[in-house]
């Protein structure tokens, strides 16, 4: 089994900055695929970047240009750098862990941008 844990999500004026953190921890055998994603008002979950087991990465076009996806592999650890942030990213944001045997996600951790 395998629990997924965000964390880092707050409040922050427009134009701030967050670091979103999704941990994984249990029985991880190889190194995983982290995806963030964050919901939409019709509560579907829109992907916003993903960093592969071999270290790639992959952008929407909305995460492009202001968000940043990084890991720390000796942690299982997986990083969004969410800058110069805008009232339309007031979301929750979730982590998915994709590791042998299956697909994992963790519970969220909630953004809010406003003045």
């Amino acid at each position: 089994q395998v629990q997924v844990v965000e964390s880092g999500g707050g409040w922050v004026q427009p134009g701030g900055s967050l670091r979103l953190s999704c941990a994984a921890s249990g029985n991880i055998a190889s190194s995983p695929a982290f995806t963030w994603y964050r919901q939409t008002l019709e509560n579907e979950r829109d992907v916003l970047a993903l960093s592969r087991s071999d270290g790639s990465t992959n952008y929407a076009d909305s995460a492009k240009g202001r968000f940043t996806i990084s890991r720390d592999n000796a942690k299982n650890t997986v990083y969004l750098h969410l800058n110069n942030l805008r009232p339309e990213d007031t979301s929750l944001y979730y982590c998915n862990v994709d590791v042998w045997p299956g697909s994992y996600w963790g519970q969220g951790t909630q953004v809010t941008v406003s003045s």
